[in-house]
């Protein structure tokens, strides 16, 4: 028996999908690989590659599917399997395409997420320009000195405290991750969510590198506002703006970080989050 027929017998005598149902591969995904099969997603978990911004945790997926469960913020749990070498989560298929327009929904969608009760056992993220300043310093040592010396001259100088309050993160609400479903926005590939300070995923959403690398382009000033008046906090806006040249300053070296490991789409995303950050700064 191959190993794919060997993986499908698994899964179908787990009842987690009907044998003989054609494997579809998804698109999407840059770390994992994913299939629909009939109603159902398989996503097949690949090896830790080292990403200190956005970690693949099989389990804090699975916790997090089950914890959601009936909230309509995500994809229903089916169940999961490992092997030796391999992990697989089973969820539901959204029906929908990958989020481009209206960015008050997404704003929605995480004002709602945030308020939802988070499973144990999932990294921690407090915000703050301490946590922030030290994951860049994971990032100088790799990095080309030219880009290290502008990290370096650009750092912002306000230091700003961590979150007092900690809610559930999803941890990459970039566009590639939101379904737009004929029941509103639900968000998916949650490997890599964690508890702390809500601005952390609204500065990744925000972000004009990810939604570059996902979407093809920045979000207009009308669609950053629209997103802000939908998730309706002020005070989780007032911190943005003081977080903001943080969030553009580690997102430019995470950028530069993923060019130096082949990614050359984020050339370009990186450059527009330095242009982000000297516009905070002057």
């Amino acid at each position: 028996m191959s190993k794919a027929l060997e993986i499908e017998a698994l899964l179908s005598e787990k009842g987690l999908i009907t044998k003989g149902e054609t494997w579809e591969p998804l698109p999407g995904g840059q770390t994992n690989q994913l299939w629909r099969v009939g109603r159902a997603v398989v996503k097949s978990y690949a090896q830790p590659d080292g990403n200190p911004v956005f970690p693949n945790s099989p389990e804090c997926e699975a916790a997090v599917l089950r914890a959601l469960s009936g909230r309509g913020m995500s994809p229903g749990f089916l169940g999961q399997l490992r092997t030796n070498k391999q992990h697989f989560l089973v969820y539901e298929f959204l029906e929908g395409k990958a989020w481009a327009t209206d960015a008050g929904q997404v704003g929605k969608l995480l004002r709602g997420l945030h308020e939802a009760p988070a499973p144990a056992g999932l990294r921690v993220l407090p915000g703050g320009s301490g946590p922030v300043s030290k994951r860049v310093a994971g990032f100088l040592e790799q990095l080309p000195a030219d880009i290290a010396g502008w990290l370096s001259k650009h750092k912002p100088q306000m230091a700003l405290p961590a979150s007092e309050r900690y809610v559930l993160l999803h941890g990459d609400p970039v566009p590639g991750n939101i379904v737009m479903t004929p029941h509103g926005a639900r968000l998916i590939d949650w490997q890599c969510p964690a508890v702390g300070d809500a601005v952390e995923d609204l500065a990744i959403f925000l972000s004009p590198a990810m939604q570059w690398v996902y979407r093809g382009a920045a979000l207009t000033w009308d669609e950053r506002q629209a997103f802000l008046q939908a998730y309706r906090d002020s005070a989780i806006q007032q911190r943005l703006e003081k977080m903001q040249p943080w969030y553009h300053w580690a997102m430019t070296a995470y950028c530069a970080w993923k060019t130096q490991r082949g990614a050359k789409v984020y050339a370009q995303a990186m450059r527009l989050e330095m242009t982000a950050l000297e516009q905070c700064l002057n």
